[in-house]
């Protein structure tokens, strides 16, 4: 960590910043409305963290544009004065995406709020980044259609955000993540000028930047419409849920299921801890005694779906199940869901913080690494409950501490930076649908060398060559990775050599 700064070097310091405020929001004054932009300590706080709370900065200035043009201005307005700017929108991320610059302005797209059109011959839905990804499916439900991703924030996370990053949910194995389902994005470059990528068509001409868009954490540019794919609502969904003794039991019955030819609507796993946990908090019939639950959703017409929950019991008694329930109408599928979909806010009751992880590794590894977290717990004498995209191998291990303890918050870091890097080990990457952002910067280092982090570095100064949009989060500097070198890494687990010095 850098040495504090001596008094006068510390109140130079606080000066520049509140002369280059001045002069910014001076410079935005003159293209928002008064009520459109804040400046204000009391004002700006609310913005200080996205979902990551454990890590916060005061924003230089907020702005809250209505209307496309006003966008425009804004970027244009920081460009000239090569301000740094941070595009936010429900605030949701758990990475630390959102977290504001102390030299920048956070551009909240809360006011784009509006669903601008629902085609249903098309089955498609233009909306603003503002919407919430769970307004769209309600917008959509008279058509009999709804839009497939689900992130367990679906009620507050907005189209925009999850655009930022690839978001996907408990139904991601059959119907994929976000850029499996956007046709095109709209939006504006750091200099302010118009950006459209992909088309209202299925295929679009030229190179596929817009899978480069989605998932650049807000990089590359601004987005303020979207263009996403609708699904039919299927005629009929129902879910199995299966206990195990073991987690390694549980753990290779996913394998199995896939190995099957099987592809769930949705395939979920959650350990003994989660599911205590979730139980207290929404009594959604969990079995209590299982080291670890399965829960299993099929959906397509009634025959189809009861072929499948067929096969899947069959090969879920193969592979060890203790216990199997299957639901019998709608409201039990439901309260079989709400545990899953609780889960994060279930964690909050039982621990002052925690930090979310969002690994994903190989499924014939599910159970290595949560042996291996187990015995992480012990080592970082932290707990820690398990909750993951099963089916597509994407962890959510949620770390439990007291961010008022400095003690606990480093063995909080140490801990998450220890999983990631046992998920690269295990043949995995550091991050599935939540991002880098700020959290998971140094854990870049064990998986990229330095070579293709420059190469994600000169995608960036394609699009914004003064990295000025969410600078200084996910690609990592040498310098970071020489921190993280000292102060995290495993000598046994290191990949490449230039950290080998550390």
């Amino acid at each position: 960590m850098n040495a504090p700064l001596p008094p006068a070097a510390a109140s130079s310091t606080e000066e520049q910043r509140r002369q280059r405020q001045a002069q910014v929001v001076a410079a935005l004054r003159g293209v928002l409305p008064a009520h459109a932009l804040l400046w204000r300590g009391e004002d700006t706080k609310p913005y200080e963290c996205d979902g990551l709370t454990a890590y916060r900065e005061i924003p230089m200035a907020v702005a809250l544009p209505e209307t496309e043009e006003q966008v425009a201005a804004v970027l244009r307005t920081c460009h000239q004065l090569r301000v740094p700017v941070v595009a936010r929108g429900a605030g949701t991320g758990l990475s630390g995406g959102a977290m504001p610059h102390a030299l920048g302005v956070t551009l909240s797209l809360a006011k784009f709020n509006r669903i601008l059109k629902v085609d249903p011959l098309a089955r498609t839905a233009l909306v603003q980044a503002g919407v919430r990804n769970l307004a769209i499916s309600e917008a959509a439900a008279p058509y009999g259609l709804y839009y497939a991703p689900d992130p367990s924030s679906q009620i507050a996370c907005t189209i925009g955000g999850n655009v930022a990053e690839n978001s996907g949910g408990v139904h991601c194995l059959k119907y994929g993540l976000t850029v499996h389902n956007v046709l095109k994005v709209r939006g504006y470059t750091v200099e302010g000028e118009p950006l459209e990528l992909g088309g209202d068509a299925l295929d679009a001409p030229g190179l596929d930047l817009l899978a480069v868009f989605i998932g650049s954490e807000g990089m590359l540019g601004v987005v303020t419409e979207v263009t996403v794919k609708l699904v039919p609502k299927p005629q009929l969904a129902r879910c199995i849920m299966a206990s195990f003794d073991d987690v390694r039991k549980a753990g290779d019955a996913v394998a199995a299921v896939i190995a099957a030819g099987i592809i769930p609507a949705g395939l979920e796993m959650m350990d003994k801890p989660m599911t205590a946990a979730v139980e207290d908090f929404v009594r959604a019939g969990y079995d209590l005694s299982a080291e670890a639950i399965l829960l299993c959703e099929s959906d397509g017409t009634p025959e189809e779906v009861e072929e499948e929950i067929g096969r899947m019991v069959a090969v879920l008694k193969d592979s060890g199940a203790t216990a199997i329930s299957v639901s019998e109408n709608e409201a039990q599928r439901l309260k079989f869901w709400s545990g899953r979909k609780n889960a994060f806010p279930a964690s909050g009751r039982i621990s002052p913080d925690y930090m979310c992880m969002d690994s994903t590794i190989p499924r014939k590894r599910l159970a290595d690494i949560l042996l291996a977290i187990q015995e992480m717990e012990k080592k970082y004498a932290l707990r820690c409950a398990n909750v993951f995209h099963a089916g597509d191998g994407n962890l959510h291990p949620l770390i439990l501490f007291d961010a008022n303890d400095p003690d606990q918050l480093h063995r909080c870091e140490l801990f998450g930076a220890d999983i990631l890097e046992t998920s690269v080990a295990l043949g995995g990457t550091v991050t599935g649908e939540h991002g880098v952002g700020i959290e998971k910067l140094s854990s870049m280092c064990v998986q990229f060398s330095p070579a293709e982090r420059e190469q994600m570095m000169a995608l960036k100064r394609a699009f914004d060559a003064h990295e000025l949009l969410n600078p200084g989060k996910v690609i990592p500097t040498l310098h970071r990775c020489a921190e993280y070198g000292k102060m995290h890494v495993k000598k046994g687990l290191l990949p490449f050599p230039e950290l080998e010095r550390f």
